[in-house]
């Protein structure tokens, strides 16, 4: 990270970018206490220029994480996973020492990508942290897409991608054959066999700039391709976008706030904990439907 700078205008808030500017640790604040009018603003700027920011040292509790939650947006859905019994908005991300089975969240995607209307953001708060292993990888769709050469630019301009959930969370998916998860509730759903589909260069809504949109977990081919076709492209434009070069490692400890912006990021959560318990918590805010 680049040394801390005081955010204008902000009371006590600074900022610590990447070299490559994705990604930034933010500071200066009580998230506990909420966040003031121009506190407010100068997060919602570093977010939309930054696509991933983090808070260390923030302890929240579940109505402080809900009440931060809908200062920045509205709540958005969270399907197929059960939340905690009395904060409907709050998904626990949990894994117990015992479990062998998959990382909820492993694999390259972004968040609900598979819904009409996909969240524009995640906000995940980190309570248990193993000793070892469960960084968090990101990538950025923005700078991948400014990275294609003309010709590739050029042949997917007006594509458009199919996103389904039927992978993961179909009768037939992963979920529904696996035992052994005893950390959360997840569930299979003939829902999950929708399809929808979202352009592959998606215009970001605030900062305006293109990235592309794909979920190597959620995208299962391309609006008016056969699969000999759009499978190849598929997996050319997963293996660029997800380059070291557009890669950030993200390290959590304790009380950790990290939001990243699902319009135009990819995560990945790592394992290497078994043994060991995880719990974050997580809320997602209502996105727009992608253009």
């Amino acid at each position: 990270m680049y040394p801390e700078v005081a955010v204008k205008g902000a009371t006590g808030l600074w900022v610590s970018p990447g070299p490559e500017g994705f990604g930034a640790e933010l500071g200066g604040v009580d998230l506990a206490q909420g966040l003031s009018p121009d506190d407010l603003a100068a997060v919602q700027a570093a977010f939309a220029r930054y696509s991933v920011v983090w808070f260390r040292d923030q302890p929240l509790t579940h109505p402080q994480l809900e009440a931060l939650s809908r200062q920045l947006g509205d709540f958005g859905d969270e399907p197929y996973a059960a939340p905690l019994p009395d904060h409907p908005h709050i998904l626990e991300v949990r894994r117990e020492p015992e479990e062998t089975v998959a990382v909820f969240g492993g694999g390259w995607h972004s968040d609900w990508s598979f819904l009409e209307t996909p969240p524009a953001a995640t906000l995940l708060h980190a309570k248990i942290i193993p000793p070892v292993g469960g960084d968090t990888l990101f990538a950025d769709g923005s700078r991948a897409y400014e990275a294609l050469d003309s010709a590739t630019k050029q042949g997917i301009a007006g594509l458009r991608g199919w996103h389904s959930a039927t992978g993961p969370y179909g009768p037939e998916g992963y979920f529904a054959k696996e035992t052994g998860r005893v950390g959360m509730t997840i569930y299979s759903s003939p829902d999950a066999d929708k399809r929808f589909s979202h352009p592959l260069v998606r215009t970001h809504p605030v900062t305006g700039r293109p990235s592309l949109f794909i979920s190597p977990g959620y995208t299962v081919g391309i609006e008016g391709m056969d699969p000999a076709e759009s499978n190849p492209l598929l997996a050319r434009l997963f293996a660029h976008m997800t380059e070291d070069r557009f890669v950030i490692r993200h390290s959590w400890a304790p009380d950790t706030l990290t939001l990243w912006d699902n319009r135009c990021v990819l995560h990945h959560a790592t394992g290497g904990y078994d043994g060991h318990r995880r719990v974050l918590h997580r809320t997602t805010l209502v996105g727009e439907r992608p253009v």
